[in-house]
């Protein structure tokens, strides 16, 4: 089993930048990807970024391409999301995701908001 905890979030004004860190734990060794999902009010949890942990390629949502930046963190079971130059249409509720070989795993989400 993987485990999934999210920090940051919170509040912003448009333009302005959010971090977002997702830290696992447990079967970390079986993980082959990480990203993030979000999910606004009425619509359906769609990817933003996703990095896969061999070979590093990264994959983004065309909303979010040269504003969000996926990374790995120094350790191995962390991914962060930069979101800069924010738009109120951001506004969601952000999930860390981590697949598995064998299954997903999903963290309990963190509320952005993105105040025009």
């Amino acid at each position: 089993q993987v485990q999934l905890v999210e920090f940051g979030g919170g509040l912003v004004q448009a333009g302005g930048s959010l971090r977002l860190s997702c830290a696992a734990s447990g079967s970390i060794s079986s993980i082959r990807a990480m990203g993030w999902y979000r999910q606004a009010p009425g619509k359906q949890r769609e990817l933003v970024a996703r990095l896969t942990t061999f070979g590093a390629s990264t994959n983004y949502a065309d909303s979010v391409e040269g504003r969000f930046t996926i990374s790995r963190g120094n350790a191995k079971n962390t991914v962060a999301l930069q979101m800069n130059s924010l738009k109120p249409e951001d506004t969601a509720v952000y999930f860390c995701n981590a697949d598995t070989f064998l299954d997903t795993h999903w963290g309990q989400g963190t509320q952005v908001t993105v105040s025009s």
